[in-house]
């Protein structure tokens, strides 16, 4: 499988991003809250992994981590599709 990156929130915060390899090869990011909503996406063609752990490490640390995500991939154009 290869590749992981994972980022817990600071402090007390629960939220979780990673980043991995599908077994197709894909990259793939997930995002756990702790408790209610677990989300995954696969990552399109043509990002790099460095950049994508960069996006994921600016939005884990951020109040609203999800909508800080959205706004990080979107700074970086990354496009993302929900699996």
């Amino acid at each position: 499988m290869g590749l992981q990156t994972t980022f817990h929130a600071p402090g007390s915060g629960a939220d979780f991003l990673g980043m991995r390899k599908s077994r197709a090869g894909s990259t793939e990011i997930v995002y756990d809250d702790g408790g209610n909503q677990r989300l995954v996406w696969r990552v399109s063609e043509g990002a790099g992994d460095q950049v994508i752990a960069d996006a994921l490490q600016a939005a884990v640390g951020a109040q609203k981590v999800l909508a800080c995500l959205y706004a990080e991939l979107k700074k970086r154009a990354i496009e993302i599709e929900r699996i």
